[in-house]
């Protein structure tokens, strides 16, 4: 008959195997995972430092995420702003070459490439990354800038800048077309005042190399200066008037004496006497001024509207001129946003744009990344791109070719520049942020890489030693369940 039941050493036994196959999972589990125990509590001892690195390694990864989504954003907005930078140049080379035509052709290609131009940089203005809008200070969810169709032609009761820039002329040039300049004749003597208004040409200075005729002026308020022709000049003598144009430039016109009948340009005949010579003059003058008022006062008026236009922003609409009639108009009034196109939609304030957008990438490092499309430096660009699209020159206007070389002196001289800022200024911003954000990254890959060789070190463990204590222990659990299965096959007969 065989022997039944389990005694104490077959029970210690078996309890020996379960213990060896425990730990034999646990040694497949550990070269699985490469870790030396599958909870904090395994590791006794070192339980709380393997928590603390732990939450380091997760930080870094945490901030290298915010690393990556910046970089990304930071090189979208480069990519744009070195657009911007290209289609500044483009223009203005485009106007340095139309200046050198000698008629409008050159005139009407420049506006054409503005045109063109400006659509392109609205675009650029209302990158997104994601969802996010690049270049509208903290409304990210709002595109900077309105439309072309809205910023240049209007959008219903709202005005755009071509109508601003029509008002704005209307006022400088006046009724009579001389920049709200008067000239009177009072027989040997011609005078010219300037307008009481903000608005036209207004006498700055004048010089006179004439002999027999007395300068008087510019002086008082309004300012007014007078010729008075006691004689006959010579041939060859000149006065010089200079005056002060809306957007800040001064012109000058200088006038002539000459025995030629009829007079050339900017000439004047010198007659058989004191009044018929004072009659030439005044002619001569009124030509003048008609001339310089359709080119670089129209010019200057078109610059000073559009700087006006796009200074304006959701806070402080743009000024307007204060009408109608315009070209009589004495004042500017506040524009509204319900009868103004406002060009910039995205976030205002005093603040530097570049901090409306910032970043902790380290526990002690934050970067700002932000940009409005209304700093100085982008609104120059568009304010002048934007200005060139909208003056039109006539192929049939006499004064075209010289209209065009005025305005586009004046644009390609401003197109990079405002304030002190340029497009270029606010890639540097960024760049010195993307350097920032590169020097923490390798700083957390150097970190990380530490503090995982430490953590390894803690609760890692060896393939080899990990390998070598499986086959030791396959060894043991086959001698013991070789041993366990031969003491259950005791029989009294095998005993006996």
């Amino acid at each position: 008959m065989s022997v039944s039941g389990i005694g104490a050493q077959s029970g210690l036994a078996i309890k020996q195997l379960v213990a060896m196959r425990a730990q034999f999972n646990d040694l497949q589990r550990q070269l699985s995972t490469g870790q030396k125990s599958a909870t904090y509590a395994g590791l006794g001892l070192d339980r709380g430092l393997t928590v603390s690195l732990n939450a380091q390694l997760s930080a870094l990864e945490g901030y290298d995420d915010t690393i990556d989504n910046v970089t990304s954003r930071i090189s979208l907005m480069n990519t744009a702003l070195n657009r911007m930078t290209g289609i500044g140049s483009a223009v203005k080379a485009v106007m340095i070459q139309a200046n050198t035509t000698g008629n409008s052709a050159g005139a009407i290609t420049a506006q054409a490439t503005a045109q063109t131009s400006i659509e392109e940089l609205l675009g650029l203005l209302n990158a997104q990354a994601g969802d996010r809008y690049l270049f509208s200070g903290r409304t990210t969810d709002r595109p900077a800038v309105e439309t072309l169709s809205h910023i240049l032609d209007g959008d219903g009761a709202r005005a755009g800048l071509k109508q601003l820039v029509d008002e704005r002329a209307q006022a400088d040039l006046g009724a009579s077309g001389l920049g709200r300049l008067t000239v009177a004749n009072g027989g040997t003597s011609v005078s010219l005042t300037e307008d009481a208004g903000v608005f036209g040409m207004k006498l700055a200075s004048a010089n006179s190399t004439l002999s027999n005729a007395t300068l008087t002026g510019p002086s008082g308020a309004p300012a007014t200066m007078s010729v008075n022709f006691t004689g006959l000049p010579a041939a060859g003598e000149a006065i010089t008037v200079r005056f002060t144009l809306p957007d800040g430039t001064s012109e000058n016109l200088t006038l002539t004496a000459t025995t030629n009948s009829p007079a050339g340009v900017n000439e004047f005949t010198i007659g058989a006497t004191a009044t018929a010579t004072a009659t030439n003059f005044q002619a001569a003058l009124t030509g003048g001024l008609g001339t310089l008022a359709a080119t670089a006062l129209t010019a200057a008026s078109a610059v000073k509207a559009s700087e006006e236009f796009f200074a304006g922003d959701t806070a402080t609409p743009p000024q307007r001129v204060s009408g109608p009639p315009f070209n009589s108009a004495t004042a500017m009034t506040a524009g509204t946003a319900a009868n103004t196109v406002i060009w910039y939609t995205g976030e205002t304030g005093s603040d530097p744009a570049r901090g409306t957008a910032t970043a902790r990438i380290d526990q002690s490092l934050g970067v700002s990344y932000g940009a409005r499309a209304n700093e100085d430096g982008i609104r120059a660009l568009v304010q002048n791109i934007a200005t060139l699209a909208t003056v039109t020159v006539s192929p049939t206007d006499p004064n075209g070719a010289a209209l065009s070389r005025s305005l586009n002196s004046r644009l390609a001289t401003n197109i990079n520049n405002a304030g002190g800022q340029s497009v270029t200024d606010i890639q540097a911003d960024l760049a010195s942020a993307q350097g920032s954000l590169a020097a923490a990254k390798t700083r957390h890959q150097q970190t990380g890489a530490t503090l995982g060789e430490f953590l390894e070190s803690i609760a890692g463990v060896s393939d080899e030693e990990v390998a070598s204590k499986i086959l030791s222990l396959q060894t043991r659990m086959q001698a013991s369940m070789q041993t366990t299965a031969m003491l259950f096959q005791t029989s009294l007969v095998n005993y006996l």
